[in-house]
Order: structure tokens, then sequence, then C-alpha cells
């Protein structure tokens, strides 16, 4: 699957509600909606999906909440959702389209944003900001009152995003791509307790995967002409069980880091 940094930018979201304005792909945030985007789409979505079952009853902050699809996956489960972001167009789309009785958005930094809750959510952001130590210190201290406090956070893995031996991706966004060690380190200097899962393919995506690095499908393809054609049909099909979100294999394969941090 190519990088989101690799896709055009005049893909628009299709089919959206009446009233809500379509949001352009640029590689800063996934989007639903976007056939050719499916991919990162649904390699996100699982991850919220995990955390909505773990959040029940609570009251849930979600940093940094682009589009707004994860703040609503939440609000499936939590008592109450503040979704936060900082862009406009983001925030406008996200508080049209997605309406629920205990999910609201919030047009704020994830560093000023500072309204009590058991529970932060910052997914596939950290690697985007200039002061991670400062960003995991202001979290903690928003989930600092509570009976239940939780910080999810998770980030790609530069070993398996970026070429080989390369210190980081090619995605303009990114401004440090995480090893295994260094997440961990880096919640651990703020956290008591960390747990820290990695994402992996499943399902299609493993064996699409293997035919990759065992029988070259990449070469084949691409002498047989159909390319476009086999990734405009794979790529819509791919869903959520095409992931999974486990500690008991070898962080340095991960797709992505889960850190599930406790003060």
């Amino acid at each position: 699957m190519a990088e989101q940094t690799e896709q055009p930018q005049l893909y628009l979201q299709r089919d959206q509600p009446e009233g809500v304005p379509p949001l352009a792909l640029t590689g800063e945030r996934t989007l639903p909606d976007v056939p050719e985007e499916n991919y990162w789409f649904q390699r996100h979505l699982v991850v919220y999906r995990w955390i909505r079952a773990r959040v029940g009853g609570l009251k849930v902050v979600d940093m940094a909440c682009g589009e707004g699809y994860g703040s609503a996956e939440l609000a499936q489960a939590a008592a109450e959702v503040v979704g936060v972001d900082a862009n406009p167009e983001a925030h406008e789309h996200a508080r049209l389209r997605y309406v629920r009785d205990n999910l609201r958005f919030a047009r704020d930094l994830v560093e000023t944003f500072a309204e009590p809750a058991d529970a932060v959510v910052f997914l596939q952001t950290i690697e985007h900001v200039q002061n991670p130590d400062e960003v995991l210190e202001h979290f903690k201290s928003i989930v600092s009152g509570s009976a239940q406090p939780v910080v999810f956070v998770s980030t790609p893995n530069v070993l398996t995003l970026a070429p080989e031996g390369a210190e980081k991706s090619g995605n303009p966004w990114h401004v440090k791509e995480y090893r295994p060690e260094e997440f961990e380190e880096l919640c651990r200097a703020h956290f008591a307790d960390v747990r820290v899962l990695g994402l992996f393919h499943a399902r299609k995506l493993a064996v699409h995967q293997m035919a990759i690095e065992k029988l070259r499908w990449d070469d084949v393809h691409a002498r047989l002409g159909i390319t476009k054609r086999f990734y405009d049909w794979f790529t819509p099909a791919i869903s959520t069980s095409d992931f999974v979100l486990t500690d008991e294999r070898p962080l340095a394969r991960a797709l992505d880091f889960v850190a599930v941090c406790r003060p």
C-alpha cells in the first residue's frame, strides 16, 4: 500500500450528507469516504474501535480528532466525548456531520485544551508535534482528577513506514517517527504504567504482504499491467478485520504502536 503522502491532493470525500462540506485528502489526516484512502482509514479505525471497547461510561477527549469519525466511534460507548482539532475546515465538517447528544467538537490546540476528562485519545499525531514531552504532560494533567485515568497514544513504526535504514518516511507532516524503544521510553518518562501493543496485518492483508515479500507480487502485477485494476478492487475491500492489535508479536515488525498509559 502506498504512503498517504503519495496520494494526489485531488481526492475529495464522496457522498457526504447534505450541508456537510467534503474534506480534501492532503496526507495530513486520514478520511473516510475516499476509496483510494481506505487502507489508511481502516488502519486508524480499528484502533478507535479497540479503544471504544475500553472507555464505556467515561468522559473522553479525542485530541487532534481530524474529520471526526473517531470521536463518533468513541461516543458509541463513552458517557461523553469532546473531539478537539485546530483546523477550521476539519472542525466545521466534524461539527456538522457527527451529531450525538454525548458528542461535541472544540476548535482548539492539543497543547491548550484543558477540560478535565477520564481518558485522552491521541492517535497518529504525536509524530506531528515539536514538543511531545510537553504534550504528554498536558494530557496527564487532564486525566489527573479521574478515578480511572488513562491516555491512549498511537504512532507509526518508522521501521516499517520508512525505507530500510532511513530515519524518517517522506511524509512532510511528520516531525519525528519512532522506533519501538524510543516510543516506549517517551511514554514511560511521563506515565507510571505503560503497555505498548503493535498493529499488524491480518487476513487478506497478511496474505497480500506475504505475496509481496515471498512471491514478488509487486513485480508480477506490474508485468501483467493489472496494477490499477487490482488495487481499485483490493483497497476498497479492506476492513478493520484485516488488522490485529496485540502485544504478543515483536514490536519491531508492527505497523503502528498503541500505548495505554496510566499515571
